[in-house]
């Protein structure tokens, strides 16, 4: 029988697997970050832009079923931090503004900016939309300044469920050091994604050479973070959930999850050796470029096993450092029953449509580009 419980955790391991899609496609904007670093002549940029332009919707599309996904399923998440850390999410949906009209624009007739100026909004979204989203995610495991009073909605004059607690509406997830160090580390991250996914795509071995160097700096930076956030994530608290629901908390919490989830915690290792695996590889065989199907999938594996390990096994998943009664849990979180019941029939269509995406994906880069193909097709 399929109970309220196991519809939350399943809605949460959809969450997860649409966050772990999500930091994969993330390579659009690595790739953007790498327009002024790896591409050198007007050609080789030319080359990266048409290549990521390919894509660029398929991120931020993820993106907003993500949001979607967590409005329809954990509804007092969505009010709670779209409607309190507002700040960080316009700034989010900026970048991605940005990167949609460069796109658009950039070669257009009549583009008073010049091409330089698009490229330059590409690069600031390549560096910046991986940095804020996973600032905020980094809040997960350290906390918001919040509070939840579900009483309120039946206030007339003020029914306003969550508030937050300061005037800075999520920018001050940056005062924490662990929340910055995350948000470098995915960072640092979609640039090695991107690095090796323009290996894949672009066929010019002067461009390949020069995003295998811009590969070697910018995961051996990943790799230092990694271990910093991982050592900070063992011996850091974490907040836990009794039997009664209430929130206290734990030294050593998330790395008890990882024990006590074996699964969980071969998904991330398993994802850790693939991501890797692909870049390693890549590096050592100059004729190898299909890195980015073994770094890829890793990334998604890695990447729910840390939201596995946050949403589980009676863990807070949207700490309040305010109030910890207060703190968002799959419990007291989720939609009615009803609702994820439903939804979660809809939610079986879902194979589908990732194999849809993946025929036209393969469809598009059976080939790859070249700078002969630029000078007779379009350009972005």
């Amino acid at each position: 029988m399929i109970t309220y419980e196991f519809l939350q955790h399943y809605w949460w391991f959809l969450i997860a697997l649409l966050g772990g899609l999500l930091v994969f496609l993330l390579f659009v904007q690595g790739g953007n970050a790498l327009i002024f670093f790896a591409g050198k002549s007007e050609s080789e940029r030319q080359l990266i832009v048409n290549s990521t332009g390919r894509k660029w919707e398929l991120t931020f599309t993820t993106l907003v079923t993500f949001g979607g996904a967590f409005f329809a399923s954990f509804p007092l998440f969505y009010s709670t931090s779209f409607g309190g850390a507002y700040w960080v999410w316009i700034l989010i949906l900026v970048t991605f503004v940005f990167q949609a009209v460069s796109y658009e624009f950039q070669s257009k007739a009549g583009n008073l900016l010049g091409k330089r100026t698009f490229r330059i909004f590409l690069t600031l979204n390549g560096c910046l939309a991986p940095l804020l989203i996973g600032t905020a995610v980094g809040t997960f495991f350290t906390g918001s300044d919040f509070t939840v009073n579900k009483g309120a909605v039946g206030n007339i004059a003020s029914p306003v469920i969550s508030r937050w607690g300061n005037e800075w509406h999520g920018l001050e997830a940056v005062a924490n050091p662990f929340n910055v160090e995350f948000g470098l580390m995915v960072t640092m991250l979609a640039v090695s994604l991107g690095a090796l996914y323009l290996i894949n795509n672009v066929d010019s071995d002067k461009l390949a050479q020069q995003l295998r160097r811009s590969l070697m700096v910018c995961f051996g930076l990943f790799l230092i973070l990694f271990v910093v956030v991982c050592y900070n994530l063992i011996t850091m608290e974490g907040f836990a959930v009794d039997a009664s629901g209430e929130v206290f908390m734990q030294k050593g919490k998330y790395f008890a999850n990882l024990v006590e989830m074996p699964a969980v915690l071969a998904l991330l290792l398993s994802g850790a050796v693939l991501l890797v695996v692909g870049v390693v590889i890549t590096l050592l065989r100059k004729d190898f470029k299909r890195g980015i199907w073994l770094s890829g999938p890793g990334t998604v594996f890695a990447v729910m096993a840390l939201f596995m390990v946050v949403g589980y096994n009676n863990t807070a998943y949207y700490p309040s450092t305010a109030d910890l009664a207060s703190s968002l849990t799959l419990a007291n979180s989720s939609s009615s029953e009803f609702t994820l019941r439903t939804m979660a029939v809809v939610s079986l269509i879902i194979p589908f449509v990732v194999a849809y995406i993946a025929y036209f994906w393969r469809q598009m880069d059976k080939k790859s580009l070249t700078t002969e193909e630029l000078e007779s097709g379009e350009k972005y």
